[in-house]
């Protein structure tokens, strides 16, 4: 059975809005981290990785939220690595506060991207072995993510610090490109409470990418899908739903 890994961490003003409440990106960025560190842990880092030709990409995140994590505040973050099949790996975090209570779940997809021809490649025992993960058949299915009807966009120009060192964009500057579009006045009224996140191509250096949202008011709540395109070419799609601070 898979084994879970356990970091404690605290919240500083720098990974915090004006809210003082944890930013989208620095939660994942703190996730991804974690999962790196027990990936180090049992030997199977980036530097092990590469010795196939390959590095991780994340394709999907599932995200739920009870509570942002606050300023100042000791919380602990979990993974696990929870299952594989043949292209894809399967990995869950968790955000608890220090009474234990459930703050953010989320699901990730990985997959093995090669670094020469960055095409997707299926995943070698040897790398995911020490996780003691499940090997299943089936490919998880995810919430079909709505598609923009209508609505606004703001381009973007990818910046050298927007690329990570798998020489692509990182995954959290395509969340500040879908949340900065929203404002300071929707975003000091409303926080999130679930997001259903699908990355369908890498953008790359010096690019103008262009950020879709559309708003749609359900009660209380507001959803909103998003889209980053470059042109007609769809590079990442999601829909988030928020809720009104108290």
């Amino acid at each position: 059975m898979a084994q879970r890994f356990t970091e404690n961490h605290e919240v500083t003003y720098y990974e915090c809005d004006v809210n003082q409440r944890m930013t989208f990106p620095a939660m994942l960025s703190i996730a991804v981290k974690v999962s790196e560190d027990q990936s180090d842990s049992l030997n199977r880092g980036a530097d092990f990785v590469h010795t196939f030709g390959l590095t991780w990409v994340i394709t999907t995140y599932q995200i739920k939220i009870n509570r942002l994590p606050k300023v100042g505040e000791n919380i602990k973050v979990s993974t696990k690595a929870t299952s594989y099949n043949k292209y894809f790996c399967y990995r869950n975090f968790w955000f608890h506060n220090e009474a234990g209570e459930e703050l953010v779940m989320i699901e990730t997809v990985f997959a093995l991207m090669n670094i020469e021809t960055r095409k997707m490649s299926s995943v070698p025992e040897e790398v995911i072995l020490p996780f003691e993960s499940e090997k299943i058949k089936k490919i998880k299915r995810y919430p079909v993510i709505e598609k923009i009807e209508t609505g606004e966009m703001l381009p973007y120009r990818v910046r050298y610090y927007d690329i990570d060192s798998n020489h692509h964009v990182n995954n959290s500057v395509y969340f500040n490109w879908m949340i900065d579009i929203l404002g300071l006045d929707f975003l000091t009224e409303y926080t999130l409470k679930e997001v259903n996140v699908r990355f369908d191509k890498e953008v790359e250096y010096g690019v103008e990418i262009e950020s879709h949202v559309e708003k749609v008011i359900l009660d209380d709540e507001i959803k909103t899908r998003h889209e980053i395109r470059i042109g007609q070419q769809l590079y990442c799609e999601a829909n988030i739903q928020w809720q009104k601070n108290n």
